[in-house]
């Protein structure tokens, strides 16, 4: 088995980060919370950075916050460590020592001395941007290394417990085999389809344990009373193949005794979390990609398991690309950011294929707007995540848009404008809720950039082509009411129902331009240019001088100008080079103590917004913008998995860098919108 790429290029472009306290090398620095093990809103566990000392003896948690039991423990001769997520300790064992944590675009390593021997925890959560099967699975990977060392005897144990099925009081296991391969199931009882705890976790699917003998190891396994079970461990180093009756607290232990050795030794663990109805899709039920191949999870996580050498490859030259996008545009920093979003973002997605056909040809996306109200296929955040795709796997925009295209074309949908979203609460894509948000310009504009973005990068027409109707009724919405917007509400929604936002006529103006060229037609392209000068040049949107936007016409405070982005990414000249050189000149003139505000008038900011910003500025304020973004990830403030909200001034019980509610949002492949200015579909693995 191919030793895990750990350490990838974006490591080793990044100076190293010591924590002085614990002695860890934190490499490229410790980021607010660690991606473990990162693949579906459902599948998506974490470790805070600041748990990363104490990483032996502290719960992974579920993006939400809460604690998920999955734990690693080794015996070097006979004496027990406890290597990661050992909360309750058994007597007559020791906590190891972390010495090292490093994270790349799908890798979060740790390495752990316990005794004489020092052990490298890898957590792998494939990212395959073009490979559907792969990229549908929902396994994620974690290799258990020992270093060569003294000869010492040394086993493994891992387990998992019900607290993956979101339903931990009444739950219910089976083990089984698939070759050599060991695999259990863990179901909540009773289940409720499409439906979620508290924490958003699903209360439905299975969670999946597996793993299988390496060359070097002998395999047992047991399930029963979590003390019970770890007990035999500690003492004998082996399990005894019994599996007790489920209990609460209960936990399914697998042991690899890698006998006598002095030599370096592997063995990998795949978790999940696998729900055969995946999503309620008008009706229909859509499952994941991969079971048209592996219909059953047992063959499906047997084959994850046989993939993961070829899964490490791609990573490893993911990594790179990642690494490259970021360092060759904007230096490590800016890589360093980019390492961290891309997990959330996939994570936060799932590809899929109606589940009675198992039809590869009708394939679509889905994605969460996790944390902040549960949404699925939010127009706005398919746009704040766009540019990672068009660098990455441009058919992604094309697989998330077109759903809300087949739902605007029934009969449940009947406005001229197009829609927020299509369902309140994921995996509900059952229609847009008439007590929902509505968003009619923002939205509008969004289809038709997204529209557009995936036909620059993929070079295929045929979205346009199949949907060129309704992009029309949706342009003509722009064009009568773009230019001076009714109270409506846009990407700003803590404002609320504004007119006359310079936002929107921003994203009206540069929609029309857009619209132009999906359709051949220069007067829109036109009439997009005519309204950028009334709203720049004549100041219908600026101070009388010109050196700034403003929020509504006439009115401050100024806004963050993010809507500008896809003029500067398709070239469409709608504002001239003078209201991008005003800004650069501007923003650094208003940024707070941790960085720039979403608008003049609030304490905080969003990262999302700010790197569509950093994307139309230069010099000076582009790099304050990733300096600014870069400092709060390594600020050591945070434990929630990359928020795209925070504090860039200290506001009530927050201080200035502190993040602000959301959470794990895949809204940041919005941060990729410098490196899309000259990266436009790069990935070409398979």
């Amino acid at each position: 088995m191919m030793f895990p790429r750990a350490f990838g290029a974006i490591a080793l472009a990044a100076s190293c980060l010591i924590s002085p306290s614990a002695g860890i090398t934190y490499d490229p620095l410790k980021p607010p919370s660690y991606p473990l093990a990162v693949r579906s809103p459902y599948l998506s566990a974490w470790i805070p950075g600041n748990d990363v000392a104490s990483l032996p003896n502290s719960n992974a948690q579920f993006w939400a916050g809460n604690a998920l039991v999955w734990s690693v423990i080794a015996r070097v001769d006979g004496t027990t460590y406890n290597l990661f997520g050992v909360a309750s300790p058994n007597d007559d064992t020791e906590s190891g020592t972390v010495t090292a944590a490093t994270y790349t675009s799908t890798h979060s390593t740790f390495t752990v001395t316990a005794g004489a021997r020092s052990f490298t925890l890898d957590f792998f959560s494939p990212v395959s941007p073009k490979n559907y099967l792969r990229q549908s699975l929902p396994f994620s990977y974690l290799t258990v290394t020992v270093a060569a060392g003294d000869s010492t005897s040394v086993q493994i144990y891992s387990d998992i417990s019900g607290s993956w099925t979101g339903q931990a009081t009444d739950s219910s296991w089976t083990h089984s085999t698939s070759g050599s391969t060991s695999i259990f199931q863990i179901e909540a009882v009773g289940q409720a389809i499409y439906s979620q705890n508290s924490y958003g976790q699903a209360l439905w699917g299975s969670a999946v344990y597996a793993t299988r003998p390496s060359s070097t190891s002998t395999l047992s396994t047991q399930a029963g009373p979590r003390v019970t079970v770890r007990k035999q461990f500690v003492e004998d180093g082996t399990l005894t193949g019994d599996y007790a009756d489920w209990t609460p607290g209960a936990v399914t232990g697998f042991a690899h005794d890698l006998g006598t050795t002095a030599d370096e030794s592997a063995v990998t663990f795949a978790i999940g979390h696998v729900r055969k109805d995946s999503i309620n899709f008008l009706g229909t039920t859509q499952t994941g990609y991969y079971r048209a191949t592996y219909a059953d999870n047992i063959d499906a996580v047997t084959y994850f398991l046989d993939d993961y050498d070829d899964a490490n490859t791609e990573s490893a030259e993911l990594d790179d690309l990642i690494s490259d996008a970021g360092s060759d545009s904007f230096g490590d920093k800016y890589s360093d950011i980019l390492a961290l979003s891309v997990r959330q973002v996939y994570g936060g997605t799932e590809v899929t294929i109606p589940n009675d056909s198992l039809d590869t040809s009708e394939v679509r996306a889905f994605i969460k707007e996790i944390s902040s109200d549960g949404n699925i296929n939010t127009v706005d955040v398919i746009y704040a995540t766009f540019p990672i795709f068009y660098i990455l796997s441009p058919e992604f925009i094309k697989l998330l848009i077109t759903p809300v295209f087949e739902y605007m074309a029934t009969d449940a949908y009947s406005e001229n404008y197009a829609v927020h979203d299509i369902g309140t609460n994921y995996p509900n894509a059952t229609g847009h809720e008439s007590s929902g948000e509505s968003m009619p310009i923002e939205e509008s504009g969004n289809v038709l950039f997204l529209t557009y973005a995936y036909q620059v990068a993929s070079g295929d027409t045929d979205l346009y082509d199949t949907y060129s109707s309704q992009l029309e009724t949706y342009a003509t919405y722009l064009y009568n009411n773009g230019l001076y917007p009714a109270a409506q509400l846009s990407l700003n929604d803590a404002l609320g129902a504004l007119a006359n936002q310079t936002n929107l006529g921003v994203k009206a103006a540069v929609g029309l331009a857009v619209y132009g060229k999906l359709a051949d037609d220069t007067s829109y392209l036109t009439t997009g240019r005519d309204w950028g000068d009334k709203i720049w040049t004549d100041h219908l949107g600026t101070d009388a001088d010109g050196t700034r936007f403003l929020i509504q016409y006439g009115i401050t405070p100024w806004f963050l100008v993010y809507n500008h982005f896809p003029d500067k990414l398709f070239g469409l000249d709608v504002f001239p080079e003078d209201a991008y050189n005003a800004t650069s000149d501007f923003y650094p003139t208003v940024r707070d103590d941790a960085g720039v505000a979403l608008d003049g008038s609030l304490a905080w900011g969003q990262t999302n917004w700010q790197g569509f910003a950093a994307a139309t500025v230069s010099g000076d304020a582009r790099d304050m913008f990733i300096d600014d973004i870069w400092t709060y990830i390594s600020n050591g403030l945070n434990t929630a998995p990359f928020s795209d909200k925070y504090f860039v001034t200290a506001s009530g019980d927050y201080a200035a860098g502190e993040s602000d509610s959301f959470r794990a949002r895949p809204t940041l492949g919005s941060h990729f919108a410098l490196a899309a200015l000259s990266n436009v579909n790069t990935w070409s693995s398979s």
